[in-house]
């Protein structure tokens, strides 16, 4: 008994050391007895070894979770700046939204990247065609108020003229649809006139072909014959050109009817016809080094000496002149007659020269006229005044004529015999001319 008592004393001065707790012991509740309490102990002490267990595992998972946490911050912070970035360069649509993303941030850089090039290359292609739409506002508002459409009053015109630069693009397709008749229209009428135009460059291009084979035929016509000592068989005149091929003549020679046609407009002022034409178009395809014509400079000695033609006048004394000019008459005439088909015939004209000798009256000089006259055909006939034996002593027949004075009335007249006049054409009553001289010349190599 007094161990007992021994024992309730200690176990009284234990428990009195122990303040009541505030806390709940639920769910153990009181314990009933000391056996009692040591279970409640020991079940409270399993009990929180298992939460301390797990309040260790949850404490990882926090970790774990935080971790996470942070990383979503992060990439919302990275998709944030994304989104920041977008939205400066492209601005947000109401009733439009994107969607979620289903990339990475660093995905979501590299689709912003390209988003960016997309659009700063969608903003310069939007600025050009600003800028071109503005240009071309322009250009119909500057071709509409055109001059030359003064007479055209249709409304279109008359709107565009009116409209606001910067609202010509929204009336386009309207103004497409009422001009697209009138477009039809003329479209037609440009075809026909292309077709002319066509047909005209074809005709004219044969003849500018055809010019320049006469080219060539006058230089081969202007041959000497063989009399004429170091002069035999050279070519009095040397005409050199390069022709065109035919796609570059047909495009200059539309250029002349294109330029004839402009000035056609104003009909008081401008005379169009063939010849001009024809030489326009022959100088547009020898364009740009057109002809070079030179020609043997006729002396004494016959020397192969050649002349640009725009030297001859500096060049060339009065007698050289004249006969230069004689030979390219009687060239000009051979091909003339070769081009109607009369190449064969010996005889292709007559060329009346008034007082010639009075500037060439050197013997070469005359020798020259008459060699290239036979040799072409043209029968030269010479009339002077002048007495000079030396010029006319080359000449094979010699007619003298003579006027029979009316001294008193201060008149000279040619009379014409009655057995003459009648096989003269029908004249008038009054002609009084007489001629009273005349003879006949038979070649020694021509016909008897």
């Amino acid at each position: 008994m007094t161990i007992a008592v021994e024992d309730v004393g200690r176990c009284e001065s234990v428990y009195q050391r122990y303040q009541s707790q505030p806390h709940s012991v639920e769910p153990y509740g009181k314990p009933i007895d000391i056996q009692h309490g040591k279970q409640l102990v020991e079940a409270a002490i399993a009990d929180r070894q298992t939460t301390w267990e797990e309040w260790e595992e949850v404490k990882k998972r926090l970790g774990r979770l935080s971790g996470h946490v942070n990383a979503l911050e992060r990439l919302i912070g990275d998709f944030g700046a994304v989104r920041e970035s977008l939205s400066v360069i492209v601005p947000g649509v109401p009733g439009r939204e994107a969607g979620p993303f289903r990339g990475d941030a660093e995905a979501a850089r590299g689709r912003r990247d390209a988003v960016r090039e997309s659009w700063n290359a969608a903003s310069m292609m939007l600025e050009n065609a600003t800028r071109q739409v503005r240009g071309l506002a322009d250009l119909l508002a500057r071709h509409a108020a055109d001059q030359k459409y003064g007479k055209a009053d249709f409304p279109v015109r008359q709107q565009i003229i009116s409209v606001e630069r910067e609202q010509l693009s929204e009336f386009a397709a309207e103004w497409e649809s009422a001009l697209r008749p009138r477009l039809r229209v003329l479209t037609d009428e440009l075809e026909q006139i292309g077709r002319h135009r066509s047909a005209m460059i074809v005709r004219l291009q044969g003849m500018v072909k055809h010019a320049y084979t006469r080219l060539r035929a006058a230089q081969r016509a202007s041959r000497l014959p063989a009399e004429l000592g170091d002069w035999s068989g050279l070519e009095f005149l040397r005409i050199s050109f390069t022709p065109p091929d035919d796609a570059t003549l047909a495009e200059r020679l539309g250029e002349v009817i294109d330029e004839a046609a402009a000035k056609g407009k104003d009909k008081e002022s401008v005379k169009r016809d063939g010849l001009s034409i024809l030489l326009n178009g022959v100088r547009a395809g020898l364009r740009p080094k057109g002809v070079q014509v030179s020609m043997l400079k006729p002396d004494s000695v016959l020397r192969d000496e050649r002349v640009q033609v725009s030297e001859i006048a500096d060049v060339f004394s009065g007698g050289q002149l004249l006969t230069a000019a004689i030979v390219l008459y009687c060239t000009m005439a051979w091909l003339r007659s070769s081009e109607r088909g009369q190449a064969q015939r010996p005889h292709v004209g007559v060329l009346f020269l008034d007082n010639p000798i009075g500037r060439a009256s050197a013997g070469y000089l005359l020798e020259l006229q008459l060699t290239v006259a036979k040799k072409l055909g043209v029968q030269l006939v010479y009339t002077t005044g002048l007495f000079d034996m030396n010029a006319l002593s080359v000449f094979p027949l010699i007619v003298r004529l003579r006027n029979d004075a009316d001294l008193r009335a201060g008149m000279k007249y040619l009379r014409v015999d009655e057995e003459i006049r009648r096989r003269l054409p029908d004249t008038a009553e009054d002609d009084t001319g007489i001629v009273t001289a005349s003879r006949v010349f038979v070649r020694a190599d021509g016909p008897a």
